[in-house]
C-alpha cells in the first residue's frame, strides 16, 4: 500500500469510527480494562486539559483534527472564536450537537491538502492528529502550522504515548513501524499512519524546525506540547 492510498484509508477509517470514537477516549466497550486502569487514564486526560488551559490564553484558536468535539469542548470555555477542520463529515457532526457553539467555525476538509488563508490565529491545537502524519509529512505539517499563527502565535498538541493498554482489548500489538491495524465494532479492519514520538526526542526535532518549547510525558498514556516559533 502507498503512502496516499494509506492515508485515504485512514479518512474512510475514522469517517466510519466517529459514531464510536468516544468509546476510545472514555475507557468504554472494548477498550475497557477495568476502573484503575480508567481512573489513570482521566486523571493524565486531566493533567493536559490543566496544561491547555494555563497555555493558550483566550484567543482566536485553530484546531486541527477537531474529531467529535471531545478537545473543542474545552476549547469553547476559554477561546471567543475557534475554527475547527476535520476530514470526517461524520465527526463534524458529532461535535457540533456536542459543543453547541456559535463560536465554533466547522470545515470539511483533507487535512494534507488544506492551508490556512494567512497568519490569522492566535494558537493552533491539535488532539490526537500528529501521530497519524506519516513521517514524509512531519516538516510540511509544522510549516503549515508556522503558516496558520500569528508571530506569536502557540502550538498546543498532546498525543500518544508507546503503550499497548491504550488500544482495544482486540487490536494487535502496536509497534513502531509506522501503520497498524485497526478494527471497528463491526468487526470491519483498517490500516492507519500511527508514528509513536518519545518527548524528548520530539522536543529536539521541533528545535530543529525552529521551534521553541517544550514537550512532557503525562505518565504512561500522553505526550503533551506547548511551542512557538524561535526567535
Amino acid at each position: 500500500m502507498d503512502e496516499d492510498e494509506l492515508l485515504r484509508e485512514q479518512v474512510e477509517y475514522y469517517r466510519a469510527r466517529a459514531g464510536e470514537y468516544d468509546e476510545w477516549f472514555l475507557r468504554q466497550g472494548r477498550y475497557d480494562r477495568g476502573a484503575a486502569h480508567r481512573e489513570a487514564w482521566h486523571a493524565e486526560i486531566g493533567v493536559v486539559e490543566k496544561a491547555l488551559a494555563q497555555e493558550l490564553a483566550p484567543a482566536n484558536v485553530l484546531e486541527i483534527a477537531c474529531g467529535t468535539g471531545l478537545w473543542t469542548r474545552r476549547l469553547v470555555e476559554s477561546h471567543h472564536r475557534i475554527t475547527a477542520i476535520d476530514a470526517s463529515l461524520e465527526a463534524i457532526a458529532i461535535n457540533r450537537e456536542r459543543v453547541g457553539s456559535n463560536g465554533v467555525t466547522y470545515h470539511v476538509a483533507d487535512l494534507f491538502r488544506w492551508l490556512p488563508s494567512g497568519h490569522e490565529f492566535d494558537a493552533v491545537f491539535f488532539g490526537f492528529w500528529l501521530s497519524h502524519v506519516p513521517d514524509s509529512k512531519f516538516d510540511a505539517f509544522w510549516a503549515l502550522v508556522k503558516a496558520a499563527l500569528k508571530p506569536n502565535g502557540r502550538a498546543f498538541f498532546v498525543d500518544s504515548l508507546f503503550e499497548q493498554q491504550s488500544t482495544a482489548v482486540d487490536h494487535r500489538s502496536i509497534d513502531h513501524s509506522g501503520v497498524i491495524h485497526r478494527r471497528l465494532n463491526d468487526c470491519r479492519e483498517f490500516k492507519v499512519v500511527k508514528v509513536f514520538y518519545e518527548p524528548t526526542a520530539l522536543e529536539r526535532r521541533l528545535n530543529g524546525l525552529g521551534w521553541s518549547g517544550w514537550v512532557r510525558s503525562s505518565g504512561q498514556f500522553f505526550l503533551y506540547g506547548s511551542m512557538t516559533l524561535a526567535r
